[in-house]
């Protein structure tokens, strides 16, 4: 059975996205594919910052993406990015969505990896919506006790459009007994590499603009060999500081992630519920370095 069998959920939900319906997310065929969104010649980093909204549909508890329909997001997005625009306009910004692709689960699942893989039709929508209005769309896998190629590699299918992104979550990379919201996870510089490679190989295959790659960290532990990590041509790698609290602890954070270990480009993610002050766009951006990518959970 494929990791994900694709949903056909017709033409009121899809619209006017060429999706071919019965494909898998694994059989690689781009069918009737047809790009409606952006074209990114070269990629969207450097010249562009991006704005996420992070979550799962309707889970309000998951991320603003479970609070509001996706018309609506759109709209805070807008008011949101305004402020950073605002606070640093040296670069254009783009809005986007940060949607959980698998969520890891505090249960085995039938097949022991406690991961429960969001259904197909959830990211067929949100493809389309995001081509339509002109986003990013960031693909986010959290794994469980599977290994990162064996989760992210069953979203080919939706890889194929040049504006849909990777994001890896080693917070929740299980290994031997461990569970998900009980252990902290990682993964290793082999494995960022092997994802790097295969962003190359899908923008290759399917003729896409550059693919950006985000790795979530919120703790050393959480990539093993860090140093070990490169700019790989062909990908745009992303380090996200991840992990909510006060700015202070998030300054403290994003310096050892980020300006202690630079790679390439740099982000950080912001708790609207949890973060105690909430840091201002301007906040932000006197980060040092200044990040390349903000996403609101």
């Amino acid at each position: 059975m494929p990791r994900r069998q694709f949903v056909a959920t017709g033409a009121a939900a899809l619209g006017g996205l060429a999706i071919a319906n019965g494909a898998s997310a694994q059989d690689g065929s781009a069918g009737a594919v047809q790009s409606v969104g952006m074209r990114l010649n070269e990629g969207l980093l450097p010249d562009n910052r991006l704005l996420f909204y992070y979550g799962f549909p309707q889970n309000p508890n998951m991320g603003i993406l479970g609070e509001h329909e996706p018309e609506q997001l759109v709209e805070l997005l807008r008011q949101q990015v305004a402020e950073y625009e605002a606070a640093d306009n040296s670069r254009p910004w783009k809005i986007g969505i940060e949607l959980i692709a698998s969520v890891a689960q505090a249960s085995p699942q039938a097949d022991n990896t406690y991961v429960a893989d969001t259904d197909g039709a959830w990211l067929d929508l949100y493809t389309e919506f995001t081509a339509e209005n002109d986003m990013v769309l960031l693909l986010d896998v959290q794994m469980g006790r599977k290994e990162p190629f064996d989760d992210y590699s069953g979203l080919e299918r939706w890889l194929q459009f040049d504006h849909v992104h990777l994001a890896i979550d080693p917070e929740f990379k299980m290994r031997g007994d461990e569970v998900p919201g009980v252990d902290l996870g990682y993964i290793e510089a082999a494995q960022v590499r092997e994802a790097q490679e295969w962003l190359v190989g899908i923008a290759n295959t399917y003729g896409t603009s550059r693919k950006m790659l985000m790795v979530h960290q919120f703790h050393n532990y959480m990539i093993q060999d860090k140093d070990q990590i490169e700019p790989m041509e062909g990908v745009d790698l992303v380090i996200n500081e991840d992990g909510w609290g006060p700015p202070d602890m998030k300054r403290d954070t994003y310096n050892v992630v980020i300006t202690q270990e630079p790679i390439e480009y740099h982000g950080i993610k912001l708790f609207y519920q949890l973060d105690e002050p909430l840091m201002t766009a301007a906040e932000v951006m006197a980060l040092d370095p200044p990040p390349d990518v903000v996403n609101y959970q």
